[in-house]
C-alpha cells in the first residue's frame, strides 16, 4: 500500500484574518464545521468580501489555489458604490469562493500592476494566475453566474 503525498491533493488557501497559508483537502470544503486557519483558528471562509491592501493582495493572488474574485473599485466611482452590496450578496451566496476588494484610489500602484483600466473590474484568479476579468457594475445574480461559469 503506497502513501499518497498529501500536498498533491491539498489546495492552498490564505487566511483572510492573519494571511497564513493553509493546506485544505478540497473534499472537506463543504464539510461542517467549516475549516479554520491552523495559525489563528478563525474561519477560512467568511462569506463576505475581504478588504485588501497591496501586501494581502499579492499574497492572496500568489498563494490561493482556490478561485478568488477581486473587485477593483474606487471611492469616487458611482457604479463601484452601486455594485458593492451586489458583490457582498454574491459572496454570501457563494461561501466557498474567495471574494476580495481592493480600493484603487487608495492603492493605485497595486491596481496598475494588474492593468486595471476601468472601474469596477472584477478579476478572477486561480493557482496564482488570472483566469478571467469582467468590467462594469453587475447585479448579484450576474456576478454569481459569471463566477460559477469559471469553476
Amino acid at each position: 500500500m503506497s502513501q499518497q503525498n498529501p500536498s498533491a491533493t491539498n489546495s492552498h488557501l490564505v487566511c483572510p484574518h492573519c494571511l497564513a497559508t493553509n493546506r485544505i483537502d478540497p473534499a472537506k470544503l463543504n464539510s461542517n464545521p467549516q475549516p479554520n486557519c491552523g495559525k489563528c483558528h478563525q474561519a477560512l471562509f467568511t462569506a463576505s468580501p475581504i478588504v485588501l491592501n497591496p501586501q494581502s493582495l499579492t499574497k492572496i493572488v500568489q498563494k490561493n489555489d482556490m478561485l478568488t474574485i477581486i473587485d477593483f473599485w474606487a471611492s469616487w466611482c458611482q457604479p463601484c458604490l452601486m455594485m458593492a452590496p451586489q458583490f457582498a450578496a454574491a459572496a454570501q451566496s457563494l461561501p466557498h469562493i474567495v471574494f476580495a476588494k481592493l480600493q484603487t484610489d487608495q492603492y493605485e500602484q497595486a491596481a496598475a500592476a494588474y492593468n486595471i483600466r476601468s472601474l469596477p473590474t472584477m478579476v478572477a484568479f486561480q493557482h496564482g494566475q488570472e483566469i478571467a476579468r469582467q468590467s462594469g457594475a453587475l447585479p448579484s445574480a450576474q456576478i454569481m453566474q459569471w463566477v460559477t461559469s469559471l469553476r
